[in-house]
């Protein structure tokens, strides 16, 4: 049996990691400046989770959701303190788009109401409900077509409230930092006036927060800069540096219903022990601050750059738009200097690092990056 090729792949097997470095099948060492896709939070191989887990996984690593889970409770309390959403609920699950699927369902069950607005380049998941809300044409088949959705401008706020005041709205989704449309941020005065109109039209307020939550932003959430509060929240990615795992956090409005969501494997013993050291670090290391000063580094360092047309971001979630494809930049940057970075379309380099980045490792990324564009 051959895999099913969907993946344009780099001819590089990565077999170990530590920290803030990847190490592939030949020894060489590599500066990891994406994570994975946001994913590795505390960084690579961290003796605490590792030992977490591994811990865990000699006792139990999975029972069924028909018993009790006292790490799922402990994790829901642990998560609502440092997120502070201590009034919400949780509903674990294992990815970004089955989450985001959960909260479109459970926003339609809510309000009886199936039309959803999403944005302009945004990216919500490949399952049915999640890509249909994804603006990408090409990765919606005809079976996911059925779901009326309307794609507006990022930050246009006459358009959002003429749509929304029509009343058939079930839901909006919207990222709280778009990542693989560039990295665009909402403006807060944007989310506030969202937040306003969808509590006057009884929309139900999804962000989405699986690439730019759990402190990438240098705050816990994105959408905390802007000083609102949506009716639910979406985490993946970094969750659990690694292991599959995402959650809904659900605000006091929704009613809990027997049998109305459910999952196999979501909120496993293993995940949750995984969780649960990712958020030990976070506080013990104080990775959020750390993601704030040293994107803020980042970031001034990059605007000195003239080769780069712009530079975008909060924390430790940055994007560095070109005026030319970065196709062959990224590659140099890989093959040549030895730092792994991520892509939004043809001209913007992403970079999502673990948090756990060093200002001297940030530095060393400057270094080698002015190195690579002294040929690009």
């Amino acid at each position: 049996m051959n895999l099913f090729d969907v993946y344009p792949l780099y001819d590089l097997e990565i077999v170990s990691g530590k920290n803030c470095y990847i190490y592939d099948k030949q020894g060489r060492e590599y500066l990891d400046l994406y994570g994975g896709h946001a994913v590795i939070s505390i960084g690579h191989s961290h003796p605490h989770y590792v030992r977490s887990i591994c811990e865990q996984v000699a006792r139990i690593g999975f029972y069924s959701n028909s018993v009790v889970n006292s790490l799922q409770t402990k994790f829901a309390t642990r998560l609502g303190k440092i997120s502070g959403y201590e009034e919400y609920s949780l509903f674990l699950v294992n990815s970004g788009a089955e989450a985001n699927e959960n909260a479109l369902k459970l926003a339609s069950f809510h309000n009886g109401r199936r039309k959803v607005v999403a944005f302009r380049k945004a990216f919500h998941g490949r399952t049915s409900a999640a890509v249909r809300v994804t603006d990408n044409p090409g990765i919606v088949a005809p079976i996911n077509q059925g779901m009326e959705v309307e794609f507006l401008a990022l930050n246009d706020i006459p358009a959002m409230q003429n749509c929304l005041s029509r009343g058939d709205v079930c839901a909006v989704i919207i990222e709280g930092i778009m990542g693989v449309g560039g990295v665009h941020i909402p403006q807060p005065a944007f989310l506030q006036a969202l937040r306003k109109t969808c509590n006057e039209t009884k929309t139900v307020l999804i962000l989405d927060e699986i690439q730019s939550g759990y402190g990438r932003s240098g705050r816990f959430f994105a959408h905390q800069y802007a000083g609102i509060r949506p009716d639910m929240i979406t985490v993946a990615k970094g969750i659990a540096n690694g292991f599959p795992m995402s959650g809904l956090i659900i605000g006091p409005e929704f009613k809990a219903v027997h049998g109305m969501l459910g999952t196999t494997f979501g909120g496993n013993h293993l995940a949750c022990a995984a969780a649960l050291a990712v958020l030990d670090v976070m506080e013990q290391e104080n990775l959020i601050g750390n993601a704030a000063r040293v994107g803020d580094f980042l970031m001034k360092e990059c605007k000195t750059l003239p080769q780069i047309a712009e530079v975008r971001g909060l924390g430790l979630m940055i994007g560095l738009e070109f005026d030319k494809p970065i196709k062959e930049l990224r590659k140099k940057l890989l093959f040549e200097h030895g730092v792994f970075t991520g892509v939004s379309g043809s001209n913007v380099i992403r970079l999502l690092p673990p948090l756990s980045l060093s200002m001297e490792q940030a530095g060393i990324f400057i270094e080698k990056l002015v190195l690579a564009l002294k040929t690009f």
